[in-house]
């Protein structure tokens, strides 16, 4: 015969724990708050570069010529009346650093170098602002680097430069070698077009402390004060009402203990999650969301396995009372438990291990609900069972007129 894990031993101590760090988390939003990304908090986000300049690129002349910087090399991109198209490509494997790039594209019809940074500077360094055009003008296009003799800036000096907006916040993205901030800041609806009032306030701003030419941005993303209100509303629906159909769900599919101990099972996984995020300051916007639904989805599949199971065994050992009933079912269905898990899990690694952003923090959340959903089916729904059968007249146990029930219900 199998053996049975006294799972019932653990079922206080774990709720305890539990219980523990929820409240660390609750204690979190009041310390550290949350992250809210740009869909739930109105504002502008965004990320930048402070680094001077390497080299700039103009034109002059009769047709249009684009800039396209990739990993591999730089392109330039000749088009329009007036002369034949052609595309002149640099690949930094020919040209690895900017004094040689530089000669390079001299030559260029119409094409104007400026170099204010060293020769020696590696090509695969350098990077552009996303927020320009890469369409070459009378303009300067510039070109910046960073490199690892460079003194880093701090959050602080950051904020500094930024301290005549009244909310703002900054965090350090990746190494801080790499001078990268992410940089927020609020829209109270009360401005015209504040996208393009923020961003060019706070690059202003940024380019008067630490110079003209020393502030790139990578990326940048806006949501007005109405749009994010909306979203942060819908968000609430939709994790509501999952968890009201669950109930529903459960309640019809065996009974009230069991379907509210299964909502009370999702509510920790989510609670854990989001205790993990304000204490990671992971940040949290509508892909955080789409693992929190994802976990709530996954978690109420195992804990209705398990049900499904404990149920079954009321039926086959009559002579059992509740508690030996889930030692019983949860024991036997820890293999299943485990392997589906470790499977499910070998996908999410994958995710963690060679993506990015977004995609990245949605595998991490994954891997914190998944062993959270585990645990909770096992130590929190049966937990509830338990303790609620100690007050029914049944002992939370299929009495002899349900038994006959179920094998009609099962018997179609």
């Amino acid at each position: 015969m199998k053996r049975v894990i006294q799972f019932s031993k653990f079922f206080l101590p774990m709720v305890v724990l539990s219980v523990v760090v929820i409240v660390f988390g609750i204690a979190g939003l009041f310390i550290k708050g949350i992250n809210l990304g740009i869909d739930f908090q109105a504002g502008l986000i965004e990320q930048v570069r402070i680094a001077p300049a390497a080299f700039s690129l103009s034109y002059e002349g009769s047709q249009s010529v684009s800039v396209s910087l990739s990993r591999t090399g730089i392109d330039l991109v000749v088009t329009g009346l007036g002369g034949d198209n052609r595309t002149y490509s640099f690949p930094f494997d020919r040209y690895p650093s900017a004094g040689l790039f530089t000669e390079a594209v001299a030559e260029v019809p119409g094409v104007t170098v400026n170099s204010m940074a060293p020769a020696s500077v590696p090509m695969d360094s350098v990077f552009v602002d996303s927020s320009k055009l890469t369409r070459l003008s009378a303009t300067p296009y510039l070109f910046h680097y960073v490199s690892m003799s460079m003194e880093q800036i701090s959050v602080d000096e950051v904020r500094e430069a930024l301290s005549e907006f009244e909310e703002v916040s900054v965090q350090v993205v990746g190494d801080p070698s790499d001078r990268a901030f992410q940089i927020r800041l609020s829209d109270d609806g009360s401005i015209d077009q504040a996208g393009s009032v923020l961003a060019s306030k706070m690059e202003d701003a940024l380019a008067e402390h630490f110079g003209e030419d020393s502030v790139a941005v990578v990326s940048s993303d806006f949501v007005g004060a109405r749009f994010s209100d909306s979203l942060a509303r819908q968000a609430v629906l939709l994790v509501a009402g999952a968890l009201l159909l669950i109930l529903v769900y459960a309640s019809i599919r065996f009974r009230w203990d069991f379907a509210v101990g299964a909502v009370i099972a999702i509510v920790h996984d989510a609670l854990i999650m989001i205790t993990f995020i304000v204490w990671t300051q992971m940040q949290f916007n509508s892909t955080t969301l789409a693992a929190i639904l994802t976990i709530i989805g996954y978690s109420i599949n195992d804990t209705v396995v398990i049900f499904d199971r404990i149920r079954e065994n009321m039926r086959l050992h009559p002579d059992k009372n509740l508690t030996e009933i889930l030692n019983l079912s949860q024991s036997e269905c820890l293999g299943r438990t485990l392997i589906t898990t470790a499977t499910t899990m070998l996908a999410v690694f994958a995710l963690y291990f060679f993506t990015s952003g977004d995609i990245k923090n949605f595998a991490l959340a994954l891997i914190v609900g998944l062993i959270s959903g585990v645990y909770s089916t096992i130590y929190i729904a049966s937990a509830f069972i338990n303790f609620v059968g100690r007050f029914r007249k049944d002992k939370g146990l299929i009495r002899q007129d349900q038994k006959k029930t179920v094998h009609l219900g099962e018997s179609f």
